[in-house]
């Protein structure tokens, strides 16, 4: 009997002993290909050289320094990397480790920033339905995930949330793109009359839907347009890059495909490929200039933020995807990837959608093509794939809830950068086997 407390305590997992590429092997030397990267993590797969060597570099050297006595030269190197490459004035970099503590200090720090500018009255957050944005009580609760928040709503703080920009579902059969964009766009004006401009501190989205909706991207000029609408009315504007971030979609960060400059930026997962847990906020001049000027100090921390060793790790990650050219691998594969999909399942009886951008992918199940019907919650679709394709030795990342956080179900793929086309010939052909044997079962 394990004593750890595991995900599931009603599941026994396999053992992984060893990462080779785009490979995970257990115990009884079954090899998995890891199509969704873990949880869109493993950006490298599992066994690239030249990152296990600057982490054993770095041990041998000095593996933690708390941040309140020192800094390292990692930490600094690694925030001169991403500051060069960030959109617009984000110069400034905060190192956490991991998503959530991402998006709680990036909630923080807007907060901060208003008290010291003399707008106390800011307090107010507007997100999304069907967002994920953490699983810490503050991203928790500026998530739209009703599944995940559900039994933990007593201790949330009250968040305003919005329709997402989820063509398939909510834009209107004779709506244009342009008219989906501005009904949006209205629903946000109205939400900021409601609440009063001078009252709002933040609007927070993904650039691309992660986990909880399954690789949705916006349509175009929906960015641009929340963008316009938060700077005329004082808003900063948060992006949740952690799972779309960091070269997922084709470009280090998925907000410059938006053509926007976002006041902060919130990375993890690709950012330390698994390699060392690590995330960080990327904050705007503005924001640090109004720190600086008043109180010189962030009213926040933890103990590992900006970790030596993960610092480390995280740059050699970046420099080894910058060096190799990886991100045109993203965009090469992941055209591959999306027409592969097409190919084999887009006239699947039971595949509605297939989206995505970059190595970045989603497909939603459901009952009736023609109508958009989601499958009976109480058949858990998701979990059953997710089960037959790890008997297959194929990792992938299905999710339930898909559209209201009950109803729906989608299958997220998000494998490493260093694919080749013969590895997407494997993915496809092992995750259309899964799917049929599961529907051949319902």
């Amino acid at each position: 009997m394990s004593h750890v407390l595991h995900r599931s305590l009603l599941q026994n997992y396999p053992t992984a002993v060893k990462g080779d590429g785009v490979y995970i092997i257990d115990a009884d030397n079954k090899r998995y290909i890891d199509a969704c990267g873990g949880a869109a993590v493993s950006c490298l797969g599992h066994s690239d050289a030249s990152v296990i060597e600057a982490i054993k570099h770095q041990v041998d050297s000095i593996a933690y320094a708390h941040s309140s006595f020192f800094t390292t030269e990692p930490m600094e190197q690694l925030a001169d990397f991403l500051a060069e490459r960030a959109p617009g004035s984000l110069n400034s970099v905060y190192f956490v480790s991991g998503g959530s503590e991402a998006v709680e200090s990036a909630l923080k720090l807007a907060r901060q920033y208003f008290v010291e500018k003399g707008e106390p009255q800011r307090k107010h957050i507007i997100a999304r339905r069907q967002s994920y944005h953490g699983n810490t009580l503050g991203a928790l609760a500026t998530g739209g995930n009703l599944w995940r928040r559900q039994q933990f709503e007593p201790l949330l703080i009250n968040i305003h949330h919005l329709s997402p920009c989820y063509a398939y579902r909510e834009q209107l059969s004779d709506e244009t793109e342009t008219d989906f964009v501005q009904r949006l766009a209205n629903e946000l004006e109205d939400k900021i009359t409601e609440l009063g401009g001078d009252n709002i501190m933040a609007f927070i989205a993904e650039p691309v839907v992660g986990a909880t909706l399954g690789a949705v991207p916006a349509v175009a000029d929906y960015f641009k347009r929340m963008r316009e609408i938060c700077s005329r009315h004082g808003i900063l504007l948060i992006a949740d890059e952690v799972m779309c971030g960091m070269g997922r979609t084709g470009a280090l960060f998925a907000s410059a495909q938006e053509g926007i400059e976002p006041d902060l930026i919130c990375i993890a997962k690709g950012l330390g490929a698994g390699y060392q847990p690590i995330g960080a906020t990327l904050v705007s001049e503005d924001i640090i200039a109004t720190l600086r000027n008043g109180s010189g100090f962030f009213q926040h921390g933890h103990t590992y933020i900006g970790h030596a060793t993960a610092c480390a790790a995280a740059l050699a990650v970046q420099q080894r995807i910058e060096s190799d050219h990886l991100l045109d691998n993203v965009t090469l594969m992941g055209e591959k990837l999306q027409q592969a999909l097409i190919q084999a399942l887009g006239d699947h009886p039971h595949v509605g959608d297939i989206r995505g951008r970059g190595l970045f992918r989603g497909i939603e199940l459901v009952k009736d093509r023609g109508t958009k019907a989601p499958f009976d919650t109480s058949l858990k679709l998701h979990a059953k794939i997710k089960a037959a394709a790890m008997q297959q030795g194929l990792m992938c990342y299905p999710m339930g809830g898909t559209i209201n956080g009950k109803d729906g179900d989608h299958i997220l793929l998000a494998p490493p950068f260093i694919i080749t086309e013969a590895h997407i010939t494997e993915i496809v052909d092992k995750l259309s086997r899964s799917i049929d044997q599961v529907f051949n079962q319902v």
